[in-house]
């Protein structure tokens, strides 16, 4: 799968993309804007769970975008179910059901209904610590 990089810096790709093509695509991207490495591992860990989510939940990823901006990484993961994620209750004997914790440790998040499904949006701080600047989620 082919992805193209827009005057803004925003890196597209279609549907179909999978974890390890989507982590790929977002180390290029970082290593062009000199992140360091504890920075990189955290993108790693929300891209991951945001495509996986996409796959094991909500039928794939029908989009993928990367777009830096002032300091952050608007990650942007489109799929074609309109249900949101739900936060897990606490099942130890159950394997998964962290993923939509951990994205939101990480980044704050937003979810935009679409016409085919819905887009979730991470915005992840490059320049920090924290992850999400201490910002509320949307």
């Amino acid at each position: 799968m082919d992805g193209s990089t827009s005057s803004e810096g925003t890196f597209l790709v279609g549907a179909g993309i999978g974890c390890g093509q989507a982590r790929d695509l977002t180390r290029r991207l970082l290593r062009s804007l000199d992140v360091v490495p504890e920075r990189v591992a955290d993108v790693d860990t929300v891209v991951t769970e945001l495509v996986s989510n996409a796959d094991r939940h909500a039928g794939g990823v029908t989009g993928f975008a990367l777009t830096p901006e002032r300091g952050a990484l608007l990650i942007a993961v489109s799929d074609a179910s309109p249900h949101f994620p739900q936060d897990q209750p606490w099942a130890p004997a159950e394997p998964g059901g962290f993923g939509w914790f951990l994205i939101n440790r990480l980044a704050r998040t937003r979810i935009q209904p679409t016409a085919t499904g819905k887009t979730i949006i991470a915005t992840i701080a490059l320049t920090d610590g924290t992850g999400t600047d201490d910002a509320e989620a949307d």
